[in-house]
């Protein structure tokens, strides 16, 4: 009886965390660093079901523009997004072939820079890493996933295709990639980062996320990624159709944890307490001047996302898959934590990625 209570109160506790989760995330939109796209279509229209490009269609690297000798964006001609989509990529200081990591970015990714790299100290911390680092540009709100229909406001994302299919391939190619990929995201990109391994088994050997939300296809995994895709004004039932369409279902990770199994997996969350970056003065990272916001926006949705990353560790643990975990007593829903997270994450990393 007492374990039964004790997960009763764990489940409520999930339930008021991630009430929490979305009415944070419904209160973000004025605090978003990237600018929507333009409208892609008339918001009176019924937008299109999109096609599969279909195995004939191929990717192509467009060009490559050095920003220094290690560091370029690359922009990529793909047919599953219809565009030109451009990605900035980090390589080692030496020749040899070596694994990818992908890094997704949050909520307001931005077009021009990815927030680990604005923010987060990707590009000093591997710096003396042997891995090519691939950083998302843009996609704000997209969940980095293949969307049903094009968005009148959020445009044509089909990100899973692109980032599973056409990209690997053109940047092993390109940048001595030995085709064994990892991929790591934090919050919208953490909970991004958790679908494209459970979608797509066996295709990275690690995974890392900061701050995400697990079970999309629950009444209140539902109800939190809605908020998010309407914080840039789009419309969730373009993403993933109504609320009983079978893909809600098909991207919960929670459901089908069990493809995680033999994937390097870290998770982790702050308990949404203010910690010791959210008082005036602690920090010196771009807008350290927002910890108000921090606190009151960014703690009830760490809040969520810990309750959401204790679920998802119960599942592991009932089917046996090992994660390492870091769950902090306090922090918010912010940058600073997250920098410190890079190099926690990166031992899981590093070992299935079989870099010493």
């Amino acid at each position: 009886m007492a374990h039964v209570l004790r997960r009763q109160r764990r489940r409520l506790g999930v339930a008021f965390a991630c009430a929490a989760l979305i009415l944070g995330a419904a209160a973000l939109a004025p605090l978003g660093t990237a600018e929507p796209p333009a409208d892609s279509g008339s918001a009176g229209s019924d937008p299109p079901v999109l096609a599969d490009p279909g195995p004939t269609a191929r990717a192509s690297i467009e060009r490559v523009e050095p920003i220094d000798d290690r560091f370029a964006t690359v922009y990529v001609r793909s047919p599953a997004m219809g565009r030109t989509v451009p990605v900035q990529v980090l390589v080692p200081g030496h020749d040899g072939p070596r694994p990818t990591l992908y890094m997704l970015d949050g909520r307001s990714a931005a077009e021009d820079v990815n927030n680990w790299t604005a923010q987060g100290g990707a590009r000093e911390f591997f710096a003396d890493k042997n891995v090519n680092v691939v950083f998302t540009l843009g996609g704000p709100s997209s969940f980095y996933t293949d969307w049903e229909r094009a968005d009148p406001k959020l445009g044509v994302n089909r990100w899973e295709t692109f980032l599973t299919r056409e990209l690997p391939p053109l940047v092993d190619a390109r940048f001595d990639g030995n085709g064994r990929y990892g991929v790591q995201g934090v919050s919208m990109g953490g909970e991004a980062a958790m679908m494209l391994a459970v979608r797509r088994p066996g295709l990275y050997s690690a995974v890392a996320s900061h701050s995400g939300c697990y079970a999309v296809s629950s009444d209140y995994g539902q109800a939190q990624a809605k908020a998010v895709v309407g914080t840039y004004g789009g419309d969730p039932a373009n993403m993933f159709g109504p609320d009983d369409d079978p893909a809600w279902a098909a991207h919960d990770v929670y459901t089908h944890a069990e493809s995680l199994r033999g994937t390097r997996i870290y998770l982790s969350a702050g308990l949404g307490l203010p910690g010791r970056y959210d008082l005036p003065g602690r920090y010196d990272l771009p807008g350290s001047d927002e910890y108000p916001n921090t606190i009151l926006f960014g703690g009830p949705l760490e809040a969520g996302a810990y309750a959401c990353t204790l679920q998802l560790i119960d599942r592991l643990s009932q089917l046996g898959i090992p994660a390492a975990v870091n769950l902090r007593p306090t922090g918010t829903h912010s940058w600073p934590y997250w920098r410190d997270e890079l190099p926690l994450a990166w031992p899981t990393l590093a070992a299935g990625l079989g870099v010493a």
